[in-house]
C-alpha cells in the first residue's frame, strides 16, 4: 500500500500567483495560513483568466490550462521521488511479487509453463488496478480534506488543471512501477517479457486501457468517498477479493463457475487476462476458461468501464467541487482535531 501524494510546495519559475477571493479566503485562514499550496499556486498561474469575447481566446485558455496541468503533474512526480515514505510503498509491492514468484515453482496446469509467470503477469494487472482504484482516491479523498478542491474552484481552469495533473501523476507511476517490476523479475527471477513486437503492442495498449478503465472510476469513488481514514478501510476489501477472484494469482479455471461469471464482469480479470497474453506464450492458453486470451472482448470490457468511469468521474468530481465551501472545510477540520493540533 502506498500513502497518498501530498501536494507539492516547490514553485515554478514565471508561474504567476494569484488570490483567491470570497470563500476560498475563508477556507484557507482555516488551516491557519493565507496563501496556497505550491502547486495549487503554479495552476493559478499557469491557467490565468482569459478575457470573454476575444477571438481564439478559449483554445489559448485551454492551452494555458494543459500547461498548468503539466507543470504541476511535474511538481508533484518530483515530490514522489523525493519523498523515500512514499516511494518505498511502490517498491514493497515490487518486492512482494518478486518473493512470490521466486517461492513459487509449479507448472500452470497442463502446460509446461511456470506457475511464477502466470503470478507476475497477474500481479502486474493487479499493480496498475491499485494505482487506478486504490492510490488515486486517496489522494484525491486526502486533497480534497486539504481544502485543494476549495482553491481551485475560485482558480479559472484550476479544476481542469488539476485533472491533467493527476492523470500525468497516475500514467508514470503506473507505467514506472511496471517496467520495475518486468525488468526486476527479469534479472532476478528469470521473469517474463513480452515475445517480439507484437508482445510489445499488446503489453502497452492492454495497460493503456486498462488505466482508462479505473482511472476514472478511481476519480469517482474518491469524489464520494468521506475521509481519507475510512477511504482505504472502503477500497481495500473489494479489492483483495477481486484479486483472489480474478485470476490474477492462479489459473482462473481453479475457481467456481460462479465465481469465475461474478469476476469477469470486472476490469482486473480482464487486464490480467491481457498481460498474460503479452507475457505468456500460447501454451498458456489452455489454462483460460475459454481456451483462448479472447484480446476482442478484453478490449470492449476494458473500453466499456473506461465510458462508465467517465460518465461517473465528471459529474461527481463537479458535484464534489460545487459543494466545497470554507464552513464545510473549517468543520471537518474541527471534527479531525486539526485545530486541537496547530493550538498545541
Amino acid at each position: 500500500m502506498t500513502e497518498p501524494t501530498a501536494g507539492a510546495t516547490e514553485p515554478v519559475q514565471g508561474a504567476e500567483t494569484m488570490q483567491p477571493a470570497g470563500t476560498a479566503q475563508g477556507a484557507e485562514m482555516a488551516h491557519g495560513t493565507g496563501t496556497p499550496r505550491g502547486s495549487d499556486a503554479t495552476a493559478r498561474g499557469a491557467a490565468g483568466a482569459v478575457a470573454p469575447g476575444k477571438a481564439g481566446a478559449r483554445p489559448r485558455a485551454r492551452l494555458r490550462y494543459w500547461r498548468a496541468g503539466v507543470l504541476r503533474g511535474g511538481i508533484e512526480l518530483r515530490h514522489l521521488v523525493r519523498n523515500p515514505k512514499e516511494m518505498s510503498g511502490h517498491l514493497i509491492n515490487v518486492v512482494v511479487a518478486l518473493l512470490l514468484a521466486g517461492y513459487i515453482s509449479d507448472k500452470v496446469p497442463g502446460t509446461h509453463v511456470p506457475m511464477a509467470h502466470l503470478t507476475l503477469a497477474g500481479f502486474a494487472a493487479y499493480l496498475l488496478f491499485q494505482i487506478g482504484l486504490v492510490n488515486l482516491p486517496q489522494i484525491l479523498v486526502t486533497e480534497r480534506e486539504e481544502g485543494a478542491l476549495l482553491r481551485l474552484r475560485a482558480t479559472p481552469g484550476g479544476i481542469p488543471a488539476y485533472l491533467v495533473a493527476k492523470s500525468l501523476l497516475v500514467v508514470v507511476m503506473a507505467f514506472g512501477t511496471l517496467a520495475l517490476l518486468l525488468g526486476a523479475a527479469a534479472l532476478l527471477v528469470d521473469g517474463p517479457l513480452p515475445h517480439g513486437p507484437g508482445g510489445w503492442l499488446t503489453l502497452l495498449w492492454v495497460s493503456a486501457l486498462g488505466l482508462l478503465a479505473v482511472v476514472p472510476l478511481g476519480a469517482a469513488i474518491g469524489a464520494v468517498l468521506p475521509n481519507p481514514r475510512e477511504a482505504l478501510a472502503l477500497i481495500m476489501l473489494p479489492t483483495m477479493a477481486l484479486l483472489v477472484t480474478s485470476g490474477a494469482m492462479f489459473p482462473l479455471g481453479s475457481l467456481p463457475v460462479l465465481v469465475q461469471k461474478i469476476a469477469s464482469v470486472f476490469p482486473l480479470k480482464w487486464m490480467a487476462q491481457g498481460l498474460r497474453s503479452a507475457l505468456l506464450p500460447d501454451a498458456a492458453r489452455a489454462a483460460e476458461p475459454a481456451g483462448s486470451w479472447e484480446l476482442p472482448t478484453v478490449a470492449l470490457i476494458l473500453a466499456a468501464w473506461a465510458v462508465l468511469g467517465f460518465l461517473l468521474a465528471v459529474p461527481l468530481l463537479r458535484r464534489a467541487a460545487r459543494r466545497e465551501s470554507g464552513s464545510r472545510l473549517s468543520e471537518r477540520h474541527r471534527k479531525a482535531g486539526w485545530g486541537a493540533g496547530r493550538t498545541a
